[in-house]
Parts: C-alpha cells; structure tokens; sequence
C-alpha cells in the first residue's frame, strides 16, 4: 500500500485507515470479531486507526485489539468537552487504552479547541501525543476550521470529502497544503449514502485499469487521487471489506477525467 508523509510531521501513514464510529461500539463476542478486523488491516499495511472518546466502547475495543502490537499500528483519536477537568480525564483514559501514547491527537468538532490544544501541548511536550489536530463533520465549521489551522501547533485537520460533500476542496485542502499539514478524510462513502444503490459492473469498466474491481474502491481511490489527503478510514466491521478496502490503496491514481466520472456516477445515484 502506498504511503504518504503526514504533512509537515515525520509521521508516515497509509493512504487506508480505518475508521471506528458505530463499527467498534460493541461488547461481548462482538469484541472477538472487531479484532480480526485490526487483523486484516494491519495485514494488508492499513494500519491507520481512528477513534474517539464519544464513539461509545470503539476506544476501549481497539485498545484490546491492539493488545501486544501497539508499535505496529498509528493510532489517532479525539478529546470531546468544553469541561477541562473532563477533558483530562478523557485524555488518561485514551492514553491508557492505548500503551500511553497517541499517534495524532484530535479535538473533536473544534469544542473549545484553544484550551484543548493547551492541554494536548502539554501531552506532546512529554512525548505522549506526537501530533495534535482539529475535526469537523459540517462544511458550515470550515471558516472556524481554517482559523484553527493557523494556529502552529496543529498539525493535521480531519474533515468529510466524497464526491458529494466537495466543500473541503475549496477552502481546507488548499489550505493544508499550503501550512503543511496533515489531512484525514472522513465519510468516504458519505455515511453509506453513496453505497445504497450497486453500480452495474459496467459502468465500473473505465476505472478497471486503475485496480477497480468495485464501487467502494472506485470512491476510495476518488479521494485519494487528490494528493493533498494523506489518508482516508472508511470504518467496518467485516473482514472482507476491510481487504477490499485496503486494495484500492495502491496506484494507478484517477485523473480528472476519471474523477469526473466517478463523480458523474456517484451524483447519478
């Protein structure tokens, strides 16, 4: 799999991760299986894992997942309260879920994001978090989000960018690029909405030489064409999907021709 350098960070990540939300919100036998996930993930190099604190159990699962291989994988998680005694207390949880040390830590939907990025600063000085970022689901933040991004402590922003939800190109990519920093994409499939109705395989025939072998990958490698996002997490819960996921972060990248089209489909839905 192809990886990318994290912006102006050291930090090399895949250009497929994985998500948690919903997925990894589990308990009991459920927790076995969300385990073999990681498994494949780490297997086919996807070894990116994205997590919060108002996920449910998803931190506390993948913390067990990663039980005896910590070194192996990049974990990015979130702090989430405007209370900073509760804020603490989120951020030693997490670190203690996850052997003490956080890959890119994030504030989540920007929620008193200056003294959260106080606080994270404090964490990175002692070697704890290596890198701190900003998140937010709604375009309608992405004036805020860009104000945040120039503050120089930040070093990485997660934001939605699919085929349908295009706002990100605008104003967040060329701005990343432009302050060097890191770039998580989320809802690749736009939380499922662009894969509620099959593509034909037909139609999928002219991306066929860029590895696609399904419509999932063709949104996967949509995003990742555009070489300011570093990496995407589509999240599952099924090892399958996880394999087939990891599969379109290889080269050939779209053009615009190809992006384009996959465009053309995913609006046709």
């Amino acid at each position: 799999m192809e990886t990318r350098v994290f912006g102006r960070t050291r930090l090399r990540v895949p250009v497929i991760g994985m998500g948690t939300w919903q997925t990894f919100d589990v308990r009991g036998a459920a927790v076995e299986a969300r385990r073999l996930v990681v498994d494949t993930a780490l297997a086919d190099g996807a070894n990116l894992f994205d997590s919060s604190v108002m996920y449910g159990e998803a931190e506390r699962v993948l913390g067990r997942a990663l039980t005896g291989r910590r070194p192996d994988a990049i974990v990015a998680t979130k702090v989430w309260t405007s209370d900073d005694t509760e804020a603490h207390r989120q951020m030693e949880a997490s670190l203690a879920y996850f052997d003490g040390r956080v890959d890119v830590y994030q504030v989540h939907n920007l929620v008193a994001w200056q003294r959260r990025v106080s606080q994270l600063e404090r964490l990175q000085v002692r070697g704890l978090v290596k890198v701190i970022g900003a998140t937010h689901y709604s375009a309608h933040a992405f004036a805020e989000l860009r104000r945040v991004m120039h503050d120089r402590r930040v070093a990485a922003v997660q934001i939605p960018y699919n085929p349908r939800e295009r706002q990100a190109a605008d104003v967040i990519l060329p701005t990343a690029a432009d302050l060097g920093l890191g770039v998580i994409i989320m809802r690749p499939f736009g939380e499922g909405s662009l894969l509620r109705r099959p593509i034909p395989a037909a139609a999928l025939a002219p991306l066929r030489p860029f590895g696609v072998t399904s419509w999932p990958q063709a949104l996967l490698k949509w995003i990742l064409s555009d070489e300011r996002c570093h990496v995407t997490i589509p999240a599952t819960s099924k090892v399958e999907h996880m394999h087939e996921n990891a599969a379109a972060g290889e080269p050939p990248w779209f053009g615009r021709r190809e992006r384009a089209y996959v465009e053309k489909l995913a609006n046709d839905l």
